[in-house]
C-alpha cells in the first residue's frame, strides 16, 4: 500500500535545543534504515519549511501508523496522510 505523508515539524520556542538535535539525528538514522528496507520510498524536503513530503510502501494502515508514531520527532509533527493508488493513465 502506498501513502503520501506530509510532515510539518513544529518545535516550541522553549524546547531544549540539545534534545531536538539528538531527536533529529535519531530520526535521520531511522529514516535511512526505513529507506534501506524499502518502506520509505521517497523523501523530499519542502523548501523554506521544516517539512517533508514522503512516499511510504507498507503492508497496512497499522504498519504506517506504527512507523510514523515511532519517529523521534513525532510529538512535534503535524501529519497529513493520503492513500495512493495507480492512475489509469500511468505507464509505469
Amino acid at each position: 500500500m502506498l501513502f503520501q505523508v506530509t510532515m510539518q515539524i513544529h518545535i516550541p520556542h522553549d524546547a531544549d535545543q540539545e534534545k531536538i538535535r539528538n531527536l533529529s539525528a535519531a530520526e535521520m538514522k531511522l529514516a535511512q534504515n526505513l529507506q534501506r528496507q524499502g518502506k520509505w520510498l521517497h523523501l523530499w524536503r519542502v523548501a523554506g519549511k521544516w517539512a517533508n513530503i514522503s512516499i511510504f510502501d507498507v503492508d497496512s494502515n497499522d504498519e504506517l501508523h506504527e512507523i510514523l508514531s515511532t519517529l523521534p520527532l513525532f510529538p512535534f509533527m503535524a501529519l497529513e496522510v493520503t492513500p495512493l493508488s495507480k492512475h489509469p493513465a500511468s505507464i509505469v
